[in-house]
């Protein structure tokens, strides 16, 4: 076996097993269960908000002044969902309501994204208050401290009055009033921008004689894990926090109980909060000194986290007024840039979930969205699957003098051939003889043989790094391309079971093992591009290494048949740039790839042994 067909072999084994591994250590998530929501109310130009159904459920508790924040258990909440009044939100990103019991931001819908590609599918659900299926919502208060004792401070259930404001929209704010009765005016104004931003600033006001000790605090509380969590090991759902440049991620079986959480305190900068697979809600105080809790009510099933500011002393006749931002909404590059670098949220894009291959991640998707939206304004049709084209054509203009080297080299190589058949047949058995010879021969020609394997392994991490971005990233999900490809970010919805779409019956469920048989149209195609790359050269003469080369491309096929669109796109794209670029450079080099001749001999019956 000479050496160009080693280094093919190894180069391609390489990329063998490092995809087996992956598939089998990540393979694709099945898909999220899809709830059945009811919906009772219907607003003009939007899909209906899914009604809330009664669930035992009780409301976080605030902290104290002095102290750690308690667990969400030990607040008083009725299970049943509250008959408060409750003020309309209404922004071109958001629809939903605050609960007046509490002051809660806790029904919340993004407008612009659906549960499926349905046009009339639901649109997404981000908040929903106590007594629904699954409570997760906002609360701020003030955390009594000396001279102050939980029931002069607003609280979980505490009920607001509106002194201004009829509906929240990005140009109407709202404004909350509470009296004690003992001397100190709460007040709350919310207000929130086009996108998904809400600002809360909060006031206290001392009409009384004595002096007052209190700190302002922000909750998350989520009861229950996610119905749709995915559980899947290359991304991150669960708690994440940014505490002066350092990231945390916290799973949900990693929480620490109610009794046995630390608080992390915040010297400059920083925020807290959940964070989803597309969807994420965080809160941002508005001053440094501040500290982080993060814990789990074991008893009760809630999950929660607080950020506590710094305690203030109130002297009578004055007052004191707070601000703290939350962020409740899709996790979108472009926005979430912006408030990180227009509104100075720090290092607020961490909050996507970019990998240990952050550093190929980022400018990835960077160089995606920027393709995506240059083709957008193009008008053209399936912008973000040409953009994954022209990322590739991008990647191999990059590489493009490492594979130059490389193609060359297999050239040589090729020509090489007869005076490395003749040191085989003169060194004989001499192993020693055959490997000195061989490197005075690859010394002399300036010939590396290892060379070939190099583009093939930097591509290894490219391709995992794609991947991340196409799972990860919310302007991947429900991307459509061309024709059948109606999301990018989900597997080829054809299949072979039905001749992609000619019979007149369905495709096999997502994940079967009928999916993964009867593959896509795309799949199929990457099979073929590697098949093709494979005919630049002949087949090699040992029977177990033809038999490697004539089924690796169909294996790899089937394994990547199940990942997403845009990946296998990706794969297509790449195969067929390599074919062409290896196909002019070995031209250019003397050496003329028959790969007509090598495609009509692999398609010959071999004789068997005995026929011979």
């Amino acid at each position: 076996m000479n050496d160009q067909n080693k280094n093919l072999i190894l180069a391609t084994a390489l990329s063998f097993i490092v995809i087996l591994v992956w598939f089998l250590l990540f393979p694709p998530p099945e898909p999220a269960p899809q709830d059945n929501l009811t919906a009772p109310e219907t607003v003009q130009g939007d899909a209906t908000l899914p009604d809330t159904a009664s669930a035992p459920a009780t409301a976080a508790a605030p902290p104290t002044a002095t102290g750690e924040a308690p667990a969400a258990s030990t607040a008083a909440a009725d299970s049943e969902p509250s008959d408060a009044p409750r003020v309309p939100i209404s922004t071109p990103s958001l629809k939903g309501s605050i609960s007046l019991e509490g002051g809660r931001i806790d029904e919340l819908a993004l407008r612009n994204y659906r549960e499926t590609l349905e046009p009339d599918a639901d649109i997404v659900t981000l908040l929903s208050p106590v007594g629904s299926s699954q409570p997760y919502y906002a609360l701020f208060g003030w955390a009594p401290g000396q001279g102050l004792t939980p029931e002069t401070v607003p609280g979980a259930n505490t009920l607001w009055e509106v002194q201004s404001g009829d509906e929240l929209t990005p140009d109407s704010p709202l404004t909350l009033v509470w009296d004690n009765g003992e001397g100190l005016v709460f007040r709350r104004e919310i207000s929130v921008d086009e996108k998904f931003m809400f600002t809360v600033t909060q006031s206290v006001e001392n009409t009384g004689n004595a002096e007052s000790t209190l700190a302002p605090y922000g909750i998350l509380a989520r009861h229950g894990k996610p119905v749709d969590l995915k559980n899947f090991f290359i991304l991150h759902e669960g708690g994440i926090s940014m505490v002066d440049g350092e990231l945390s991620e916290i799973d949900y079986d990693d929480f620490e109980p109610a009794t046995n959480h630390q608080p992390v305190a915040v010297a400059e900068t920083g925020w807290t909060g959940f964070t989803d697979h597309y969807w994420m809600t965080t809160l941002v105080p508005g001053e440094g000194d501040a500290q982080f809790t993060t814990f789990e009510d074991t008893r009760r099933n809630i999950y929660q986290t607080t950020a506590k500011q710094s305690t203030k002393t109130l002297a009578p006749g004055t007052s004191i007024t707070v601000s703290t931002r939350l962020f409740a909404g899709a996790k979108e590059w472009d926005t979430i840039r912006d408030y990180q670098n227009e509104q100075g949220i720090d290092r607020f894009l961490d909050s996507i979930d970019w990998g240990w291959f952050f550093f190929l991640t980022k400018p990835i998707f960077a160089v995606l969205h920027w393709l995506n939206a240059t083709f957008a304004s193009l008008g053209l049709t399936g912008s973000m699957g040409w953009a994954i084209i022209a990322l590739t054509l991008l990647i191999k203009a990059i590489l493009m003098p490492l594979a130059y080297k490389s193609y060359v080299s297999m050239a040589k190589m090729k020509e090489l051939q007869p005076q490395m058949e003749k040191i085989k047949e003169s060194a004989g058995d001499d192993r020693q003889r055959l490997q000195k010879e061989m490197m005075e021969l690859y010394k002399k020609e300036k010939v590396n043989p290892a060379s070939g394997c190099l583009p093939i392994l930097l591509q290894i991490p490219i391709f995992f790094s794609l991947y991340k971005v196409i799972f990860v990233t919310l302007e991947l999900r429900h991307a459509p391309w061309i024709g059948w490809i109606r999301d990018l970010s989900a597997p080829d919805p054809s299949s072979l079971y039905n001749l992609w779409g000619i019979l007149p019956w369905g495709t096999p469920e997502p994940g079967s093992v009928l999916a993964l048989i009867f593959i896509g149209i795309l799949p199929l195609l990457l099979g073929i591009s590697m098949w093709l790359q494979q005919k630049l050269n002949p087949a090699p003469t040992d029977p177990t290494q033809q038999m490697i080369f004539a089924w690796m491309p169909w294996v790899f096929m089937f394994m990547l048949g199940s990942f997403a669109s845009g990946l296998v796109i990706y794969w297509i794209a790449n195969n067929t740039i390599t074919f062409t670029q290896q196909y002019l450079i070995m031209r250019s080099q003397g050496y003329k790839p028959d790969v007509l001749g090598n495609i009509l001999s692999s398609l010959k019956r071999k004789p068997r042994p005995d026929q011979k």
